[in-house]
């Protein structure tokens, strides 16, 4: 499995995380069992849990207490992830759209400059007609 940072690299044993989340080894070995938590396993097969994986750890914990069950804590855990897919695609659309009106900007004032110089706008008084006008009686 790639690491995407150092936070997701396995350090801790079961004892450890779970001193570190506050809670007793086997509620880790229950949350791992209902998929709210996923443990990278070492050759040997022992849990070994990311520092991610404390917080997330912490956060069920702060959910259970506030009197959500498993199923509840399963949803919001679900939906935070959720919210945060969103946040991230948002952010590039938002680079995107920066980027295509920095574009846009950029093309209009090559347009500005390059429109022709030569043509002077001239008022109806400054026309001198050549010829007779034929008037219609």
């Amino acid at each position: 499995m790639r690491q995407d940072n150092d936070s997701d690299r396995p350090l801790f044993m079961i004892s450890v995380a779970a001193e570190l989340a506050g809670m007793h080894p086997q509620t880790l070995r229950l949350y791992e069992r209902r998929g709210l938590v996923s443990p990278q396993r070492t050759a040997g097969r022992t849990r070994r849990y990311s520092e991610r994986d404390v917080e997330r750890l912490r956060r069920i914990q702060e959910l259970t207490e506030l009197g959500l069950n498993l199923a509840g804590v399963e949803r919001v855990l679900a939906m935070e992830q959720q919210l945060e897919a969103m946040r991230v695609q948002m952010e590039t659309l938002q680079e995107r759209l920066d980027e295509a009106a920095e574009a846009m900007r950029r093309e209009v004032e090559r347009i500005e400059q390059s429109h022709r110089r030569d043509l002077v706008p001239v008022s109806r008084a400054q026309v001198v007609h050549i010829g007779r006008r034929r008037r219609h009686a």
